[in-house]
C-alpha cells in the first residue's frame, strides 16, 4: 500500500514538522508514505496564474486513485473514511491525497481527481491541514486494524 500526500508549499515551523514526522513514523507500519511538497508559485502576480501553474504541477504528480481535500468536497466520519480507504486499496495500490495552495486549486485539478473530501466548512491553515490529513489516515488504519487508538 502506497500513500502519496501532495502538498503545495513547505512547512515553515518546527512544530508542524515534528507533528508530521510523528505521523510518518506511525504510518510506516501500515504503508509506504511519500510526502511531496510542490512549489508555491509566488513568482506570478495574478492569482489565476498561480492557481493554474500549481494545478499543472499537482496533476503531473498524481499517482493511482486521487483524493483532493477541498472545503466543497463531501464530508465523512472517521469510520466512513476508514472504510473508504480500505475499499480503495482493493482497487489501487496507490492513493494520492492532495492539499492545494493558499488560493485553492484550479478547476482542472477538481475535474482530474477521483474524489473530493472536506474536513468540514472550516478553513484550516495548510500546515494544519497536512497534520490533520496524516492523523486521519493513521486513524483509518487503526480503525481498519481494530486498534485502540480510535475511541
Amino acid at each position: 500500500m502506497n500513500i502519496v500526500l501532495l502538498c503545495v508549499g513547505s512547512l515553515k515551523e518546527r512544530f508542524w514538522e515534528d507533528a508530521t514526522k510523528e505521523y510518518q513514523k506511525r504510518l510506516q507500519k501500515f504503508c509506504k508514505l511519500e510526502i511531496k511538497e510542490l512549489s508555491e508559485q509566488n513568482k506570478f502576480s495574478s492569482i489565476d496564474k498561480i492557481i493554474a501553474e500549481e494545478g499543472k504541477e499537482i496533476i503531473a504528480n498524481i499517482k493511482g486513485y486521487s483524493i483532493l481535500f477541498d472545503i466543497e468536497g463531501k464530508e465523512q466520519s472517521s469510520e466512513q473514511f476508514a472504510k473508504n480507504i480500505s475499499s480503495l486499496f482493493q482497487k489501487s495500490s496507490t492513493l494520492t491525497f492532495i492539499i492545494g495552495g493558499s488560493y485553492g486549486v484550479s478547476e482542472e485539478v477538481k475535474k482530474r481527481v477521483d474524489e473530493r473530501l472536506s474536513f468540514g466548512k472550516i478553513t484550516l491553515p495548510h500546515n494544519l491541514a497536512r497534520v490533520v490529513a496524516l492523523e486521519q489516515i493513521y486513524r483509518a488504519f487503526m480503525i481498519n486494524g481494530g486498534g485502540k487508538y480510535h475511541k
